[in-house]
C-alpha cells in the first residue's frame, strides 16, 4: 500500500474517536499450566460441551458463557470491526489501483490528482491564526514559515477526508462490490418506552443514562433518525444506569415514574436538558413543571416502585454483553457510544434494504 494510498483511508475513516460512559474492568490472562488435582481440562466450541469436570462434577460450555458471556459478545464485535476495516482496506486499494491502471498513472499519481489536488490552499489569515493561537505549544524558535506545511496540514485534515470519501465512494459506485461480512447481532427484547411506528421494519432498543453526559450529546443523531425514517423506525428506550453515577439510578426511577403517567419522552428531554439537576428534589421539580401528577408522582419515587423495571432493564443490557452507554441495538446490531447520525444511517440503510 503506497504511503499516498494509506493517508486517503486514513483521512477517509471517522475522526477523532466517539465516547461513551463506561466503566473499565477485566483481568489480565493466565499463563496456561497443569490443573490442579481433580480437575479436567478439554477444550470445545459446542454450548452443550463439558469443559471441565471437578471431583466428579461437570462444567459445561454454557455455564462458563453464563458467566462471562458479556466479555466474549464484547470481543466478538471488535473481532467483527477489525475484519470490516481490514475488508474496506482492501476494497479501496483495489479500487485505486484499478481506476489508476486505466488513467495511465501510479497509483501515488492517481489520489495526488483527485483529492490533493482538489483541495484549495487555507487562507493565510486561517494559518497565522492557528500559528498565534498555538506557538506557546510549537518547539523553541518555531516561525510560521517552519511550521506552515504542518498547520496548513492540520486545517486541510477534515476536507481531505471529505474529498476523499466522495473519491472511494464514486469508485465504490461504478464497480461490482458485494460485501457478504455479516456483523454479529444480538437480539434484545424491545421492550419499554418507543417511539416511532409499532410496525417499523427496524427497531432500536437503547440502553441509557441520564448522568451521563455522551448519552444526552446523542440525543441529536437519534432525532435526526426519528426526522428521517419516522415510518420505518421504531426506538425503544431502556435503563442502565452506571454506579459510579450517583443520581442516575434515581433518575431512571423518575423517568419511569413519569411514563406511567404517559409523559416519558417529555421527561427524558427534560433530564438530558439538565443533567446538572438530577437529585431528587429537581426530579419532583421537573414533574411539576411538565404537568405531572406531583402526588402520584412522588409517591412512585420516593416509594421505589419502579426499581424493579430499572433492574430488568439492567440485567437485560449485562446479558447482552453492555458495559457503557449510550448503547444501540439496531434489529440486533450494536453500535456504541455517541455516534453521528451517519453511522445510524449505515445499519439503517442496511437493514432496511435486507
Amino acid at each position: 500500500m503506497t504511503n499516498s494510498l494509506r493517508s486517503a483511508l486514513l483521512a477517509a475513516s471517522v475522526a477523532g474517536a466517539f465516547f461513551g460512559c463506561n466503566k473499565d474492568g477485566g483481568s489480565a490472562a493466565k499463563p496456561a499450566g497443569a490443573a490442579p488435582a481433580g480437575v479436567q481440562l478439554v477444550s470445545a466450541e459446542s454450548p452443550t460441551t463439558v469443559l471441565a469436570t471437578l471431583n466428579g462434577k461437570e462444567i459445561t460450555l454454557k455455564q462458563v458463557d453464563e458467566l462471562v458471556g458479556a466479555q466474549i459478545k464484547d470481543l466478538d464485535k471488535k473481532k467483527f470491526e477489525a475484519r470490516k476495516q481490514g475488508l474496506e482496506q482492501i476494497i479501496v486499494q483495489t479500487l485505486v489501483k484499478e481506476a489508476a491502471a486505466k488513467e495511465g498513472k501510479s497509483e501515488e499519481e492517481f489520489l495526488k490528482a483527485n483529492i490533493d489536488a482538489k483541495m484549495p490552499a487555507p487562507a493565510e489569515a486561517e494559518i497565522a491564526k492557528v500559528f498565534e493561537e498555538n506557538k506557546a505549544q510549537m518547539p523553541p524558535g518555531s516561525t510560521l514559515e517552519s511550521m506552515r506545511a504542518q498547520i496548513v496540514g492540520f486545517l486541510q485534515q477534515d476536507q481531505k477526508r471529505t474529498v476523499a470519501m466522495k473519491l472511494f465512494s464514486e469508485l465504490r459506485a461504478k464497480a461490482q462490490v458485494q460485501v457478504l461480512l455479516s456483523e454479529p447481532r444480538v437480539m434484545v427484547e424491545a421492550k419499554g418506552p418507543s417511539k416511532g411506528a409499532a410496525t417499523a421494519k427496524v427497531t432500536i432498543v437503547e440502553f441509557s443514562d441520564f448522568q451521563c453526559p455522551f448519552c444526552s450529546k446523542a440525543e441529536p443523531s437519534v432525532d435526526e433518525v426519528m426526522k428521517n425514517y419516522s415510518d420505518k423506525v421504531r426506538v425503544v428506550f431502556r435503563h442502565f444506569p452506571l454506579d459510579f453515577h450517583d443520581k442516575a439510578f434515581k433518575a431512571s426511577e423518575a423517568a419511569a415514574c413519569a411514563d406511567e403517567q404517559g409523559k416519558f419522552w417529555e421527561f427524558h428531554k427534560t433530564l438530558f436538558a439538565n443533567q446538572g439537576a438530577l437529585a431528587i428534589d429537581d426530579l419532583k421539580t421537573h414533574a411539576k413543571t411538565l404537568g405531572l401528577d406531583t402526588g402520584k408522582f412522588n409517591e412512585c419515587l420516593d416509594g421505589g416502585k419502579m426499581k424493579a423495571t430499572v433492574d430488568a432493564d439492567m440485567a437485560a443490557a449485562k446479558a447482552v454483553g453492555v458495559n457503557g452507554t449510550p448503547a444501540f441495538f439496531i434489529n440486533g446490531v450494536m453500535l456504541s457510544g455517541a455516534q453521528p447520525f451517519e453511522k445510524f444511517k449505515e445499519v439503517i440503510d442496511a437493514e432496511l434494504a435486507r
